[in-house]
């Protein structure tokens, strides 16, 4: 007895669209028709359906079904292919677990960068977009120097320039600028990495600056990005100076 569209998906537990899109493919061939126009599946549909499904499951894409079902000699190839594919997904969704259940577990924002959970209520809003930056451009040891200057901020300052108005008077910038300059400058000395240059720590010296100028303009306002640029500057003076002093006592 010859089934109808909808009952082949029925017995194949697919549906009409599905088996429609299989016949766009050439994956089924098309049945014939009944004098009405209707068309007349049979077993052999219902057979080439069932092991289109099967292969799907296995994670077969649609465009390698003939290349597995036709036993040709490099099916076993194509499988092994697949199956390496399958291995890569399956470590990247177990990595995307394991970054969710630190997410929940310390109830932070979901777009907190991989890695920065623990110390996320000292980024403000600009460091998250900062650190989002870092990650793409510094490697995994410089990365890891980045967290560690997270932990080691006092806290106040960061979230400090972050309410730093455009306006904002001189006296209240040079405050600021003494009290990151001796952060930065502390930063600095620990992790010589962080040149004005940017680094032996980035993956691509000339896009990393590039990419950091760009966005000290356009995350932050005028007067925290002359505070900023003030700091650093105040941060290698003094450096340069206690170097200097140091030299001089030998």
């Amino acid at each position: 007895m010859p089934w109808s569209t909808s009952e082949l998906g029925y017995l194949a537990g697919t549906t009409v669209n599905t088996i429609r899109h299989y016949h766009r493919l050439g994956l089924l061939a098309e049945p014939q028709r009944r004098y009405n126009g209707y068309k007349q599946y049979d077993v052999q549909h219902l057979v080439r359906l069932l092991r289109i499904r099967r292969l799907v499951g296995l994670g077969v894409p649609l465009s390698q079904i003939d290349e597995v079902t036709d036993e040709a000699q490099d099916a076993s190839e194509a499988l092994r292919e697949i199956d390496a594919e399958l291995q890569t997904t399956i470590e990247r969704l177990q990595r995307a677990r394991a970054d969710i259940a630190v997410i929940l577990r310390e109830d932070v924002p979901a777009d907190t960068p991989a890695g920065f959970e623990a110390v996320a209520s000292r980024l403000s809003e600009t460091d998250r977009s900062l650190v989002h930056l870092y990650g793409q451009l510094l490697d995994d040891e410089a990365m890891a120097d980045v967290r560690r200057m997270v932990e080691d901020d006092p806290g106040d300052l960061s979230a400090e320039l972050e309410r730093l108005e455009p306006d904002a008077d001189e006296q209240t910038r040079q405050d600021l600028v003494e009290r990151y300059a001796v952060t930065l400058a502390q930063n600095i000395a620990d992790y010589p990495w962080l040149d004005p240059s940017m680094p032996q720590a980035a993956r691509n010296k000339a896009a990393a600056a590039e990419a950091l100028t760009e966005a000290i303009s356009a995350l932050f306002n005028p007067a925290q990005q002359d505070v900023l640029i003030r700091a650093t500057l105040l941060a290698y003076e003094r450096l340069h100076s206690s170097q200097t002093g140091s030299a001089a006592t030998r």
